[in-house]
């Protein structure tokens, strides 16, 4: 399993990706709404009088009709923008929900590599120490060391046991915060990092980042709020016509006439003020929040790649520190099996060895975290 699969995985539980196909049909719908001749659905009127309960002479009066709700000046093409602005809103939300997810992914990700590596790393100083142990077990017999060096040596063994323990319950702990998002790479995978970005890495290159389009896409959607806000200001008019039937007594013709009738609502809204308020609060909100995540990712941007800088002259340190301390252990097992070097000697040489080795594969596994931390910081997803 990838980086890439794991990430795949853990997105495919999460609601917001499961939500996108009914918030993107939602939107599309309150656009084909805006695109609508009417305000709203016409209504059908009718009504019946007569005068049977009083005088009973036979008047009649049948009338049918319909109501059609109108479009304010400008209010039907604001409507049009604000459902444009909605459905580009649900686009970028989804991208910025995936650049969050992969940001938690790639932080779990990284942590079960480094677990995994200490407890490969302290598994081998385990078995080293266990054969050393062994080894002055067996001159200790001899009478060529003491009863003390054998109890070093059984020490150091307990010590890089406890170590593995340790490790292994890291590991553990890991594993369980990568699977509760639905991934978990076998023991024996490789991991490839991802690679370098291909893009100059400067604040430029955020224009794109999902969280920015996100804000980006709400602070548009709050401006066309507000201008239709500003447009609805009363309520709609309405446009009615009717048809009425009547006679008025028994045995007369019935008369028909059509009546069209025009209804102005006058003074504004009780709720057009709450929504123009609104809004302009979700407005200024949305620009705030854009113009601090703006800083914030610059910021991150620049942090992130002092960090692969500082992480690759650190792994090219610790690479010839672990070679170096490979060869003295390699001198230093070779003059103690020939008795020129004392137990205590051997066991600090040992332990430098062993430091060296894993400052040095944490150095490597710290350069892709560093790589996949600035992708995470520059909106990119894993591959």
């Amino acid at each position: 399993m990838t980086l890439r699969q794991a990430f795949e995985r853990a997105w495919a539980q999460q609601p917001e990706g499961a939500a996108a196909f009914a918030r993107r049909d939602a939107a599309a719908a309150r656009k084909a709404a805006a695109q609508r001749w009417t305000a709203d659905a016409p209504s059908l009127e009718a009504s019946a009088r007569t005068d049977r309960l009083t005088r009973s002479s036979g008047a009649r009066e049948y009338e049918a009709g319909v109501a059609l709700p109108l479009w304010l000046p400008g209010e039907r093409s604001r409507s049009r923008a604000v459902a444009d602005a909605e459905l580009a809103t649900v686009d970028s939300r989804v991208a910025a929900a995936q650049w969050r997810v992969a940001g938690q992914v790639r932080e779990a990700w990284w942590t079960l590599q480094l677990a995994r590596l200490d407890a490969s790393l302290a598994e081998a100083r385990r078995a080293s120490a266990a054969a050393l142990a062994a080894d002055v077990g067996r001159r200790a017999a001899a009478g060529d060391l003491s009863r003390a060096d054998q109890h070093q040596a059984d020490a150091a063994l307990a010590s890089a046991q406890a170590e593995l323990s340790l490790a292994q319950a890291a590991v553990a702990q890991a594993q369980a915060a990568l699977q509760g998002w639905g991934a978990l790479p076998a023991a024996g995978d490789a991991v490839p990092g991802e690679r370098s970005p291909d893009v100059p890495v400067n604040a430029e290159t955020a224009v794109t980042h999902p969280a920015l389009a996100e804000l980006s896409d709400r602070v548009r959607l709050a401006q066309q709020q507000r201008g239709l806000a500003a447009v609805q200001r009363r309520a709609n008019p309405e446009l009615t016509l009717l048809t009425t039937r009547e006679r008025g007594g028994a045995g007369e013709r019935y008369g028909q006439t059509v009546t069209f009738g025009l209804r102005l609502p006058l003074g504004q809204s009780s709720e057009s003020g709450i929504r123009a308020a609104t809004a302009q609060a979700d407005l200024i909100e949305a620009e705030q929040l854009l113009v601090m995540e703006q800083q914030r990712i610059a910021a991150d941007i620049a942090a992130q790649s002092a960090r692969l800088t500082a992480a690759r002259a650190a792994q090219e340190a610790t690479a010839r520190r672990a070679s170096l301390t490979r060869d003295t252990r390699a001198f230093y097992d070779k003059s103690f099996r020939l008795g020129e070097t004392d137990l205590p000697t051997r066991l600090r040489v040992e332990l430098d060895a062993f430091e060296a080795e894993r400052q040095n594969a944490r150095a490597r596994i710290a350069v892709d975290q560093a790589i996949s931390s600035l992708r995470q910081a520059l909106g990119l997803l894993p591959e």
